[in-house]
């Protein structure tokens, strides 16, 4: 069954689904791309790594209740001892360090292995604060310092966006396609729930041709072969919700006989 949505499907942005998605798009579009940059580009998959904690747990908090078993004598008389109570060890839960590894795809020249452009799709960790978010950016900046490319796709509504927009313009979703001889200059794809995923030109050298990259296409391949509709019970509200289109996901979902 197909996806029931014209864009992206929120539904995917669930966190049990979401890192297969991401795994499977940086897939999808190597495979997509590989036979159309050849013989001058190869596209590869590489791989970030960082460690990072778990703020949900909490340095300190006890599994279990200390309870003493001996009493303070009280002394009746002068020089008379005092019995002091043991002390015991309690389990406890330490913020534990996570190695967090991200793929992305780079776009490299065969003969001189040059890296032309970046693919970026973001994760969850990178648009929260932590060290996931800071890993990124550190990575973004080097490569908007330097002459490569840089794509960056966000497909997930949740979190602080990376690239922030100018006049206040509120988006659910956006693609970023940063030519390095247009810099500071790029082109942002800002868009919402409603729409169809923007299609747009891979940058690569200024004298190539740049293929189209259809990401809308590749996320509905990816769902009818990952059979998500066997999986999603789409009578729930996504995770994470969507108050402000709630009304049109339920009319969409109704339409499509899922509700």
């Amino acid at each position: 069954m197909a996806s029931p949505f014209p864009g992206m499907n929120p539904y995917l942005e669930n966190p049990s689904f979401w890192s297969e998605i991401h795994s499977l798009l940086i897939g999808a579009i190597f495979r997509k791309l590989n036979p159309q940059l050849r013989p001058k580009y190869k596209v590869s998959i590489e791989k970030r790594v960082y460690q990072t904690t778990d703020d949900s747990l909490l340095v300190g908090v006890a599994d279990v209740a200390v309870q003493s078993t001996q009493k303070i004598a009280l002394p009746q008389k002068a020089g008379t001892a005092v019995v002091s109570p043991s002390v015991e060890a309690v389990t406890v839960d330490l913020t534990m360090p996570e190695t967090v590894k991200e793929n992305y795809l780079e776009v490299r020249d065969v003969i001189t292995q040059e890296v032309i452009t970046v693919i970026e799709i973001l994760s969850p960790k990178n648009k929260r604060s932590g060290e996931g978010r800071n890993a990124y950016q550190k990575k973004r900046l080097q490569v908007l310092g330097s002459n490569t490319n840089l794509v960056e796709i966000d497909l997930l509504r949740e979190g602080k966006p990376i690239q922030q927009v100018q006049y206040n313009l509120q988006s659910d979703y956006q693609i970023l396609v940063s030519r390095a001889s247009k810099r500071p200059k790029a082109d942002l794809y800002p868009f919402n729930l409603q729409n169809v995923i923007p299609s747009f030109a891979l940058p690569l050298r200024e004298t190539d041709t740049e293929p189209l990259l259809d990401i809308q296409t590749l996320i509905n391949e990816l769902y009818v072969e990952g059979n998500y509709d066997l999986i999603i019970d789409y009578t729930q509200e996504p995770v994470p919700p969507s108050q402000k289109d709630a009304a049109w996901i339920d009319e969409v979902l109704k339409q499509q006989g899922l509700r």
